[in-house]
């Protein structure tokens, strides 16, 4: 995993996106512009979190190297280095994949 120079702040956390290998069915290739954003991703870096009521921290349920689904439609990107990243805020992490 490459060393990224972006650190996200506050509850949100920075994924890349694992691609979907590209499947040719019936000798139709699907053109990247019609393809779905993928869903599942890999947590690269995390905020510095959110705070309570109480204003004490509240820690992440994700770290980083998690592998996680989020909203297909949650989230920024981002090109840094020429690779894509997603800025999401936690809540728009479905899961954790196990």
């Amino acid at each position: 995993m490459a060393k990224v120079s972006i650190k996200p702040i506050g509850d949100r956390v920075l994924v890349q996106h694992i691609e979907e290998k590209e499947q040719v069915r019936g000798g139709i290739i699907i053109p990247d512009s019609a393809k779905e954003k993928p869903q599942e991703a890999t947590v690269i870096a995390v905020g510095t979190g959110k705070k309570d009521e109480q204003g004490k921290n509240v820690p992440f349920e994700v770290k980083v190297g998690d592998k996680v689904l989020i909203s297909k439609y949650g989230g920024t990107e981002v090109k840094i280095d020429d690779q894509k990243y997603t800025i999401v805020r936690e809540d728009d992490i479905l899961g954790v994949v196990a």
